[in-house]
């Protein structure tokens, strides 16, 4: 695991040798409700083994079927996928269930790039500015590939700390069928996985452990291979058109609108509580600023779009196609940079940057 100083470097080297991007990219293509999820503390200690026979994790609500990645918009999954979480002053938790009747993996050192077996990912953005957050990938073999990202890959073309490793990850698979045995009918896998909170620690500045109430960013996703079996293995099936595999199946639990993870302002939300799932809480309100950042993330894409046509920001946002709005937004720009920025009070505002970071500002 990094030290902070060590990071602050790597953020620095990776902006001032990374290429600007400033062509337009994808507009998510739902609307934006991203689903939320209480997390209750565990009441008892939860041995890491994929297992989930805790009366914790018993008590713990499931959260909704995964969807496509797109939404309703594409078809939905072949199998359901679900998760839960819980939360102790030592771990935060997350655990799956993937149906799947032909289970299989072959990649078994770690940080190995998974998502070329059937996986399931995690992505965390405890303050949820977009920037600085973990991905995380495990397939059924328990091979995991933990990652850091600096920024999305729409801002910074190379983003990612592959040699990120988190310290004191436990993770572990439950297989309720048989490995890489095709001709035999497999159940589903189940995952578990605990992150200390110290991994947080060099991301975000939010409270860890989190106190009652504290909402975080986060969002699943199941990568799944369309395969067949070829010599008593399972194989992917090639296109003949273009002789490479057809394109991976990539369900979650809130929908991107958009093929690609990285899109953080698009993941649900989770709300952390003191209540144990066997006094259940569930209560939950997207915070008003929340549709603030939202709006001056509309900015955020209009802006890539003008900046492709026009080789500049623009200055007004009357120029951008963006949804008519009554926020009192604030923007300075020169030719590559910008801030846009909506009052809350005389005391704060959300501010938003050319990078996509997206900051509440206290005065």
């Amino acid at each position: 695991m990094l030290q902070k100083y060590d990071l602050c470097a790597v953020i620095f080297l990776l902006i001032l040798n990374s290429s600007a991007f400033c062509q337009a990219i994808p507009r998510p293509q739902v609307e934006f409700n991203p689903r939320y999820y209480i997390v209750h503390r565990a009441e008892e200690k939860i041995t890491v083994d994929g297992a989930l026979n805790e009366k914790s994790w018993r008590a713990a609500e499931w959260t909704e079927d995964f969807t496509d990645i797109e939404g309703d918009i594409r078809p939905a999954p072949r199998f359901r996928t679900r998760a839960k979480m819980l939360w102790d002053d030592e771990y935060f938790y997350v655990a799956a269930e993937l149906q799947e009747p032909d289970i299989w993996a072959t990649l078994t050192n770690r940080d190995d790039i998974i998502f070329y077996d059937n996986d399931f990912e995690i992505f965390i953005d405890p303050d949820g500015d977009t920037h600085r957050y973990l991905e995380f990938e495990m397939n059924a073999f328990n091979t995991v590939w933990d990652l850091l990202l600096i920024e999305p890959y729409r801002d910074v073309e190379k983003a990612a700390l592959h040699g990120y490793d988190i310290k004191g990850l436990k993770s572990g698979v439950k297989i309720y069928g048989t490995i890489n045995k095709p001709g035999d009918a497999d159940s589903c896998w189940t995952v578990e996985v605990a992150f200390p909170w110290n991994a947080f620690e060099e991301i975000t500045e939010m409270n860890l452990p989190p106190e009652d109430g504290d909402k975080w960013r986060i969002n699943f996703s199941r990568v799944e291979w369309k395969t067949a079996v070829k010599d008593n293995k399972y194989v992917k099936i090639i296109n003949p058109e273009t002789g490479k595999p057809y394109p991976e199946d990539n369900w979650v639990w809130s929908p991107q609108g958009v093929v690609n993870m990285h899109y953080p302002e698009m993941w649900g939300f989770i709300k952390f509580t003191t209540n144990t799932a066997f006094n259940k809480t569930t209560d939950f309100e997207y915070d008003e600023i929340e549709e603030i950042k939202w709006f001056l993330r509309q900015v955020y894409y209009a802006q890539r779009e003008y900046y492709e046509r026009n080789k500049r920001y623009a200055d007004d946002l009357m120029l951008l196609d963006i949804p008519e709005n009554n926020y009192e937004t604030t923007i300075e720009t020169t030719t590559n940079f910008y801030e846009a920025e909506i009052k809350i009070d005389d005391r704060s505002s959300v501010r938003i940057t050319q990078d996509g970071l997206i900051k509440i500002i206290n005065r």
